[in-house]
């Protein structure tokens, strides 16, 4: 099941409309006598009402006013917004698919048909070393800052999710129950979702404020400090928002499958005991569970 199926980018989109940020964003309309008043006197009425074409269709930042200049920044401003958040998104959708198959359980188990395991059973690289994070390159200071700040506060919440699944006694093998041999050979499981997996820290992944935060602790403090507008904040928060409501959908629909387990038979004993459940078993630490 590929992840993050609804696009990220349109949802990021809409959450940065909702912000209603403006270019400038502390702008204040010049106020006197409409004879003397140099604002309107400045610019001839093409260039007072030029910008309003920026509100249709609308940007994801709008002019403060109608003024051609207002709009050619909000313009501007826009497509930044626009062109970082899509490059963001799409560089998590697939560093995502890249950790997926590199997944594999461990120290879980087998007890009959259950599967019981505590945090730590999924076994995964950083997510923060994938190629598609490693490959992005920004081109000047602040982009580079944000870059960083985007894979290293998704990086920390995405392995903290991971790190703290677990495995509640899920039935994954029936056939353990009583089993007709000393030693049950490797079986794969019953297919079942990864929100199954209980994790303590699923919401660092599915509440978008969370993961918005560990971007916004993650950026250099020289850059946020200078940003009076607070754009790191609205960028980070719409990012986080894309990708959250993605792992809100994809976590009931990723399943797990093919985690092989295996384990001895204790009361196996025949003709006296001719099948028996089995006990203290294991599983193969090879990946390919989150197909």
């Amino acid at each position: 099941m590929p992840p993050f199926t609804i696009p990220m980018d349109q949802l990021a989109n809409v959450k940065m409309i909702s912000f209603k940020r403006k270019v400038p964003f502390d702008w204040q309309q010049p106020q006197g006598d409409p004879d003397e008043d140099i604002w309107p006197m400045a610019f001839s009425f093409v260039e007072r009402v030029a910008g309003a074409t920026v509100m249709s269709p609308p940007e994801v930042v709008g002019p403060a006013t109608t003024n051609k200049y207002h709009g050619d920044g909000a313009k501007e401003v826009s497509k930044w917004f626009k062109d970082f958040m899509k490059e963001a998104t799409d560089k998590i959708k697939s560093a995502v698919d890249g950790w997926r198959p590199k997944v594999k359980f461990k120290s879980v188990q087998v007890m009959a048909l259950c599967g019981i395991g505590g945090p730590g059973i999924l076994d995964a690289p950083n997510i923060k070393n994938e190629p598609a994070f490693s490959s992005w390159q920004g081109k000047e200071k602040n982009a580079k800052a944000y870059i960083k700040a985007v894979v290293e506060g998704f990086s920390k919440n995405w392995m903290e999710f991971s790190d703290n699944c677990t495995l509640p006694g899920l039935p994954w093998w029936p056939a353990f129950v009583a089993f007709a041999l000393a030693m049950a050979p490797p079986m794969p499981n019953i297919p079942m979702p990864l929100i199954a997996l209980l994790s303590s820290k699923m919401t660092s992944i599915t509440v978008y404020t969370e993961l918005s935060k560990s971007m916004q602790d993650a950026l250099d403090g020289g850059v946020k400090d200078k940003d009076e507008a607070e754009d790191h904040k609205k960028i980070f928060d719409s990012i986080s928002f894309a990708v959250a409501t993605n792992a809100l959908a994809w976590l009931p629909m990723q399943m797990v499958v093919n985690v092989m387990g295996k384990g001895p038979v204790p009361p196996y004993a025949p003709p006296v005991v001719p099948v028996g459940p089995v006990t203290a078993g294991d599983v193969l630490p090879t990946p390919g569970h989150l197909p």
